[in-house]
């Protein structure tokens, strides 16, 4: 008898997926669960990550429950990663793919007696792992490539194709957040996220944001502005410079709420980051900028999102701080440029 006879008598197979730390990661997973669900549609997801991804899985309608990772990042925290292994026990799962590369994360599923645990060597993970994976950076040259490729056979061609991230939602979410920000929707609805929580090697500088700001509110449309608490200084002065008529939504909102806020904006211009691959998700019309970072590591997956990259010879340098001092992949993008490509993806299909 076959392993897939087996599931079949026994019920579907349960997967437990252990998630990743960073917004973006976590959007990008989504496609290993749709390559997941696309293979066997009977199949049930289950997800163990941070508390403040919930509201990113709630939107994945892949996804039958988040189990949550009660330890913060970093933290090794080895008694009680076995004791929130062994209270898996009982949930019987067949299959633990792991997708960070971390010994620690490795612990739970092993204690949980999880029969097949999957997952890329990373730090030594032999014996935590039975179904180990060396990773081909050269074969794997993107985050979701390496994310799909877990749940596929060993020996299945490479790389794998992936399914884009697809968040879903609701017509009673989006009002939600309409009534409890007492937004009046008008056509023409532009969200600038000018942060990038890894550094500011990434983030474009405020006064250019502020000038595609000043530009757009000038046509009649309506600016809002997200990121998180970090992010209050640079939208505060994007918003000085307009004489604040841009809707400030940085540190005031929830991620579910920043998410379904989102969803109402017609384009989105972001920084690499993890509202980056949100907007993506959404399948919004997006005009995304590069500094430090690699576009074919981890680009929007997303058919309507314009990259915009200078490709420099010192980039990507993948640093949190410019080692050269002067971040000229950043300043060196005209809010000019951005212009031309919002005006570009205006005129695109919907």
């Amino acid at each position: 008898m076959t392993s897939a006879d087996t599931n079949t008598l026994n019920g579907p197979k349960k997967i437990l997926v252990v998630g990743p730390s960073w917004v973006g990661d976590m959007v990008m997973a989504q496609s290993l669960f749709i390559a997941l669900k696309n293979s066997d549609p009977n199949c049930r997801i289950d997800v163990l990550a941070p508390a403040w991804t919930l509201s990113l899985l709630e939107r994945m309608p892949e996804v039958s429950k988040a189990i949550v990772m009660p330890l913060p990042r970093g933290r090794f925290g080895l008694m009680e990663r076995i004791k929130l292994g062994k209270s898996l026990r009982s949930e019987s799962y067949d299959q633990a793919i792991l997708l960070p590369n971390s010994w620690k994360s490795a612990l739970p599923p092993f204690f949980a007696n999880i029969p097949v645990r999957t997952g890329y060597v990373g730090e030594c993970r032999w014996g935590l792992l039975n179904d180990a994976r060396k990773l081909n950076k050269s074969l794997l040259t993107m985050t979701v490539q390496r994310f799909v490729a877990l749940g596929l056979p060993v020996g299945a061609p490479m790389p794998p194709a992936y399914p884009p991230p697809a968040i879903t939602i609701s017509k009673d979410r989006q009002q939600a957040v309409i009534d409890k920000f007492k937004l009046t929707l008008s056509p023409g609805i532009l969200a600038l996220c000018p942060g990038a929580e890894y550094g500011p090697a990434k983030r474009w500088p405020p006064e250019y944001y502020a000038e595609v700001a000043r530009h757009k509110i000038g046509q009649g449309w309506q600016v809002w502005l997200f990121g998180s608490e970090k992010d209050k200084a640079d939208a505060a002065q994007i918003n000085r410079a307009v004489s604040g008529l841009c809707t400030d939504f940085t540190g005031s909102t929830s991620l579910a709420e920043a998410v379904d806020l989102m969803s109402l904006a017609d384009i989105v211009v972001s920084n690499d980051s993890g509202l980056m691959h949100v907007a993506a998700a959404l399948g919004k019309k997006l005009i995304a900028v590069y500094g430090s970072s690699d576009p074919g590591f981890t680009p929007p997956l997303n058919g309507k999102a314009h990259i915009i990259s200078l490709n420099l010879d010192c980039a990507p340098c993948f640093k949190r701080e410019c080692p050269l001092g002067h971040s000229q992949c950043l300043t060196g993008i005209t809010p000019d440029q951005v212009l031309e490509y919002i005006t570009v993806t205006q005129s695109g299909p919907k």
